[in-house]
């Protein structure tokens, strides 16, 4: 791409590498710079909290309210009830109103972290699709939205495409989804001026779509950017590791843990994500990327304590960076560590090694743990675990006992006071 943006918005977008596409370089370039532009991300209330696959739209929106513009995050009360069908094998899971509203509840903790809701200039907006879907009457849906949308354009789209290429059922539920993601687009032009729809790749049909709309009922140009969706260098999808998807929420996932996933950010990912997921100056993400050997190590505390500043404060980050200190070049226990409290009625009878693997969250299932120590993974205290059958009981328990997980996953086990 050798578009030259004039707006800063775009000049740190492509400069950072959040752009994998955009309707109109040139004319939404124009808007930023001559005005303020509202912008927003959808984001679907699917569990209780994002994970770090949606940082990097997350991070798009801080960006654009450090630029001067006005960030929307728009909750998919709504549509969650409708579910994206986008490049999933399977139909997902039908939540009830109350599932939504919780889960919406616990989002909104992590977008307070990152935007600013109550500056007086340019304050992000909190806004949920529910407030103009829930009350649409269906017929006259069909009759004023519905005839704007070409079936054989939507099967067109890859996100539909893959999908019946592979003869996987798509319910007409589904199906729906691209026209309520398109009417979202319109109403927020219309209630509040919304210009530019920004969300990964995957959504470039979506967001064609509420353009396409906008500009037939009401003749107004808006625009779409995307972001890549990303995969680690091994290929694996971004916010994913063997134990799960990395949360955003310090209930679901500790700051601890979520600055050890960053901390053990593979050598050719580390510029990258530094330039992506933090504020430093390219220049200086540049200098950190390109560091050799042991010295990229430095450049991987510095990235994980830089996202983890953002994400829970600097106080997590630097408790997760010292209990990271003391538990790998020392030896010790750490205060950060993720820690399960047992009661001495739980241990009455004994709480086997497998299960206490398994609480603590080292291991999926007592399969996964036993499989662990069969294959020499498994410490206790930072001895091999060999004994499968091994019990704890409150005598055990009498100081933490720390299990690990390989070289990089602990965990500690106490009883509760």
């Amino acid at each position: 791409m050798t578009y030259h943006p004039k707006s800063d918005f775009m000049n740190v977008m492509m400069e950072r590498g959040y752009i994998a596409d955009c309707t109109d370089y040139q004319g939404l370039d124009e808007a930023l710079s001559n005005g303020v532009v509202p912008a927003y991300i959808g984001f679907d209330a699917t569990a209780k909290s994002l994970h770090v696959g949606s940082l990097i739209q997350i991070m798009m929106l801080r960006w654009l309210q450090k630029t001067g513009h006005q960030p929307i995050t728009l909750m998919g009360g709504g549509t969650t009830k409708v579910g994206d069908p986008s490049f999933r094998a399977d139909e997902r899971p039908l939540l009830t109103a109350g599932q939504i509203d919780d889960n919406i509840a616990g989002i909104k903790k992590v977008f307070a972290k990152y935007l600013d809701y109550d500056r007086a200039d340019t304050p992000a907006l909190m806004l949920n699709n529910a407030e103009w879907l829930d009350g649409l009457n269906y017929l006259d849906f069909l009759r004023d939205i519905g005839r704007h949308f070409s079936v054989n354009r939507m099967l067109s789209f890859e996100s539909v495409k893959s999908r019946l290429d592979r003869e996987q059922s798509l319910s007409f539920l589904e199906f729906n989804y691209m026209i309520l993601q398109a009417y979202d687009f319109l109403e927020l032009n219309r209630r509040y001026g919304c210009l530019l729809q920004m969300g990964g790749s995957d959504q470039w049909g979506n967001i064609v779509n509420g353009i396409d709309l906008t500009r037939r009922v009401l003749d107004h140009e808006i625009y779409g950017l995307t972001s890549p969706l990303l995969t680690t260098s091994d290929g694996k999808k971004m916010g994913k590791t063997a134990d799960g998807a990395v949360w955003l929420n310090a209930d679901m996932r500790s700051p601890y843990e979520f600055w050890q996933f960053w901390r053990n950010t593979t050598d050719a990912d580390v510029g990258r994500f530094l330039k992506l997921y933090t504020e430093l100056p390219v220049e200086e993400c540049e200098r950190l990327g390109a560091l050799q050997g042991s010295d990229i190590n430095a450049a991987k505390i510095i990235l994980a304590n830089e996202v983890t500043t953002l994400c829970h404060g600097a106080e997590a980050a630097a408790a997760a960076e010292a209990t990271a200190r003391e538990v790998f070049e020392k030896g010790g226990v750490g205060d950060d560590l993720p820690t399960v409290e047992l009661t001495r009625a739980e241990l009455s009878d004994g709480l086997s090694i497998v299960q206490a693997l398994v609480r603590s969250g080292l291991s999926k299932s007592g399969k996964d743990a036993k499989r662990l120590i069969a294959e020499g993974g498994a410490k206790i205290d930072d001895q091999p675990l060999t004994d499968a059958g091994m019990m704890l009981d409150a005598g055990a328990l009498s100081a933490p006992v720390k299990l690990s997980a390989g070289k990089k996953r602990h965990a500690l086990i106490k009883l509760a006071d």
